[in-house]
């Protein structure tokens, strides 16, 4: 591992002047590097230095914080944007920017990081949390997180996508928060501003494939990628073929940039069952040691999504495990569905929401540790009996699981009050780490569709496969429903999932007061010592099983 991340990967400014800049590319014999102007046109080109492994690096003299740029390939006369860019202001297929992230006055210091127990994590979207969607305003509603007892924030992928709107899962420049939300600074002061109120910061990021626009990679080698090896969403990453030692590293510094260079208290990491590795010591074990090595003496967590419930991701190094610190908890979601709707089709089909799946939850966590699943027709899960109850991360919505209702229909409103409010209790009566998605504290009625912004050709197969995903449930997979699911394109998909906080406001607040009492009164479990006799804020001209803001 190298010793320093931004020379390594990212421009960094020289005191005195000029910009250094360096990239991997080994098939390459000229490479050049060009300032340019919003539209690419080179004004100004520097050839760089071939070094050891297929890098080239140099000093520009020109480049100054904010100037514009891309690399040049022998005969090739386009500019690429930087793979490890800070910055993408125009979007993906434009050019990359300097960034100078010293320049941000933090004023952090004595923050102490987060550990994973005794944790109350809210995951959000930027881009709908707020009507704006943008780092300043969801900066602005971070006071009511912190007063209503949420202690880490999660927030959905930030790396730069092209198009208005997406979940950003799709992300293309790893380096690069989306210019969607505001720039690298307004992230910067996001998380300044929840670290002075008692909120930490982690970030949900895709080692498991890149998106299908705006991906450059492959025009800076060829070896990022494994053409040979598929996942749910395109080719994987090459962690263990030839060349895939700079590949590692790229992987490595970004997850380690974001715990430097935006003082972020951990990683979400997605779908990790996409995240093939067969080198002797696992990406994912690397990624682990070194974010912590990044971190210093701040704690930081490591949670992860593995839809195969493999334990080894939070089993220590010494024991052939990752050293990750958590876990999402698919099975205590599915028992909880299934409950609350009465519904058990599809990937629901092996849970049948009876208190016992319940009570092993609340044990053992994973219910599958190694039975056989029906509905993958092979064993499901690994054995965790004595892994500490922190180490699941518990919920009974997300925004997958929300999106995958077609309707886009948040648990409230698939339910009756009584059940909602009793799953709820049990989800923070219980010791695993609980998880609210964003609006999920006061029943909100806006629904949270799956929504991307892609050009013509690529946006219809999106929906297509959108469609064809979504017909493994019965209940949606009839002509009539696939005909009634949103397009993930339309933007009107995109506003309609933005979270509506008219609720809270006015009258509704005692609904905040309420909750802030019961999470702030002890470990999340403690909700059910002052839960309110009846529901709260229920307009009674309205059915109960679609109104808000009930706790």
């Amino acid at each position: 591992m190298r010793g320093s991340l931004a020379w390594a990967w990212a421009p960094t400014s020289i005191l005195g002047g000029g910009v250094n800049f360096r990239v991997w590319m080994p098939d390459a014999t000229d490479v050049q590097l060009c300032l340019v102007n919003e539209d690419k046109v080179p004004l100004h080109s520097s050839s760089l230095s071939r070094e050891e492994g297929g890098y080239f690096a140099g000093k520009v003299n020109d480049a100054e914080p904010g100037s514009l740029y891309g690399f040049r390939c022998d005969d090739d006369p386009n500019c690429y944007p930087d793979p490890a860019s800070r910055f993408q202001p125009l979007g993906p297929h434009g050019p990359s920017q300097v960034i100078d992230p010293n320049r941000f006055a933090w004023k952090d210091q004595d923050w102490p990081g987060v550990a994973i127990g005794s944790q109350v994590i809210y995951e959000m979207h930027i881009g709908t949390f707020t009507r704006e969607g943008t780092w300043r305003s969801g900066a602005e509603q971070l006071p009511l997180l912190a007063e209503l007892g949420v202690t880490v924030l999660e927030i959905m992928p930030v790396a730069e996508f092209p198009g208005r709107f997406g979940w950003g899962y799709d992300g293309v420049n790893l380096f690069a928060p989306t210019r969607l939300y505001g720039t690298p600074d307004d992230f910067r002061a996001f998380v300044d501003r929840a670290h002075a109120l008692g909120l930490a910061v982690i970030l949900d990021v895709v080692y498991n494939h890149l998106g299908p626009d705006g991906n450059y990679l492959p025009f800076f080698s060829r070896y990022y990628l494994n053409t040979q090896l598929k996942t749910d969403w395109g080719a994987a990453i090459n962690f263990d073929g030839e060349q895939s030692g700079p590949v590692r590293e790229y992987y490595v510094a970004n997850a380690t940039y974001w715990i430097r260079e935006f003082h972020l208290d951990g990683l979400r990491l997605d779908a990790t069952q996409d995240i093939h590795d067969t080198s002797p010591e696992h990406i994912l074990a690397v990624i682990s040691r070194e974010a912590r090595r990044a971190a210093g003496e701040r704690s930081i967590i490591l949670v992860a999504e593995n839809e195969p419930q493999l334990v080894k991701h939070v089993r220590p190094a010494d024991e052939g495990g990752y050293a990750l610190d958590g876990l999402w908890n698919d099975d205590f979601h599915h028992s909880a569905t299934v409950l609350l709707t009465g519904r058990n089709e599809a990937y629901y089909s092996d849970h049948l929401g009876r208190a016992q799946e319940f009570v092993s939850a609340a044990k053992y966590g994973f219910l599958y540790q190694g039975q056989w699943y029906r509905w993958q027709k092979q064993p499901r899960g690994t054995r965790g009996f004595d892994l500490p109850p922190a180490a699941f991360v518990h919920f009974i919505q997300n925004h997958d699981q929300i999106a995958n209702t077609a309707a886009g229909e948040r648990a409230h409103r698939r339910t009756s009050p009584g059940r909602y409010k009793a799953m709820t209790a049990l989800l923070l009566l219980s010791p695993q780490t609980p998880m609210l998605f964003q609006g999920q504290e006061f029943a909100a009625s806006s629904p949270f569709f799956y929504f991307a912004d892609h050009r013509t050709d690529l946006a219809d197969k999106i929906a297509k496969g959108r469609r064809e995903f979504m017909s493994q449930f019965p209940s949606i997979g009839t002509p009539e429903m696939q005909q009634r699911m949103p397009d993930p394109g339309d933007p009107q998909t995109f506003v309609r999932s933005k979270v509506d906080w008219s609720p809270c406001i006015g009258t509704c607040c005692r609904c905040g007061e309420k909750t802030r009492s019961l999470l702030r009164s002890g470990p999340a479990g403690s909700m059910a010592r002052c839960w309110p006799s009846e529901p709260l804020c229920f307009d009674s001209s309205a059915p109960a099983a679609t109104t808000g803001c009930w706790l």
